[in-house]
């Protein structure tokens, strides 16, 4: 069930009604909009006394939402936006995150930063904690990459999109990154997803290489039943038999997921192409197909990378995708 509280109320009058739902032995989640209050009730709702809520002072109406996923339903609302730093996530201006797999050191992520700001990206991505197949490849620089991150967001404005990997160091995460990212590997990690979400920071979820549209959802739920209703979807493939790429990218999860949920949708094509050859066209189809941004990967040097070369873009590579995108988002009805 969702309450909906009439615009401009007192918080008191939300918090009133939550005691009513704890009564009944339910957890009510009150998420604030910018206009109004809305309480999704998590439990066996038949518990609760429907027209006794409605008769609450400061309740507008109540809603049964049918689909597992209550607080990431389209029942829900219509659509939300995740504002970060000033750029909105899930409006019609396409937000583009770019910058490398793995931070290096600060100079090279420094040129990097420079370079994706100019083509027109607002977000830089780079990972600190790096969950790697080998456990001999290179896993990141840690802390020291998260400060690395700090430094350049001071010297460019650009917020920072990182991955975080286990709950020990959410906290540590939290405080460097304006996103937090959690790892397709981890999209069921539910002990994670529930310490981001106490977070109340925004979350940039990525789809598990084999999980369906709805255990997806589901995932963000348990972000969202702590409180925290600032999640970003990100599709990035998922396995198939063929191996031309690395992933399949899945197209179609985009309008699907537009008519399944009201959280923004973003794409990463480098992970799905695995080859930096189809990046650019994967992307260009992300945005034609309603995606309302990418993440992608970008170095100077990509052959000399420490992660995921293979995928980057260089500098004139990216340049050219963001001319590219520009196109097809005035077609579509966006804008970068």
């Amino acid at each position: 069930m969702i309450i909906v509280m009439e615009p401009g109320i007192k918080k008191e009058l939300a918090l009133k009604v939550e005691g009513e739902i704890k009564k009944a032995g339910l957890k009510p989640v009150l998420l604030a909009g910018t206009e109004r209050f809305v309480i999704a009730v998590i439990g066996d709702e038949r518990k609760l006394d429907e027209k006794v809520i409605r008769a609450m002072e400061g309740v507008e109406t109540t809603m049964m939402v049918l689909a597992p996923y209550k607080l990431a339903s389209k029942e829900n609302r219509s659509s939300s936006i995740v504002s970060v730093n000033g750029c909105r996530i899930g409006g019609k201006k396409l937000i583009i995150m770019a910058g490398p797999c793995s931070l290096e050191n600060e100079q090279n992520t420094l040129q990097i930063a420079r370079a994706v700001k100019k083509a027109g990206a607002v977000m830089l991505r780079g990972g600190a904690f790096k969950p790697r197949t080998s456990p001999y490849a290179f896993q990141g620089l840690g802390e020291e990459g998260l400060k690395i991150l700090k430094n350049i967001k001071a010297k460019t404005g650009l917020p920072v999109v990182t991955e975080v990997l286990d709950t020990r160091r959410v906290e540590m995460v939290a405080k460097y990154a304006d996103i937090i990212q959690i790892g397709a590997r981890n999209m069921q990690n539910f002990e994670l997803l529930k310490e981001v979400g106490k977070t109340h920071k925004p979350v940039l979820l990525k789809r598990g290489i084999s999980a369906t549209i709805d255990e997806f959802l589901m995932s963000a739920e348990y972000i969202m039943s702590e409180g925290n209703p600032h999640v970003i979807l990100c599709e990035r493939g998922v396995r198939s038999f063929d191996k031309s790429t690395r992933f399949m990218l899945d197209i179609s999860a985009i309008p699907v997921l537009k008519q399944k949920t009201h959280l923004p949708v973003i794409v990463d094509p480098s992970h799905a192409a695995g080859d930096r050859r189809y990046v650019c066209a994967l992307a260009r189809a992300a945005i034609a197909a309603g995606a309302d941004g990418l993440i992608v990967e970008v170095h100077p040097e990509p052959k000399k990378a420490l992660s995921d070369g293979d995928q980057t873009l260089n500098f004139p590579l990216f340049n050219k995708l963001m001319r590219e995108i520009k196109q097809i988002a005035k077609a579509v009805g966006r804008e970068i």
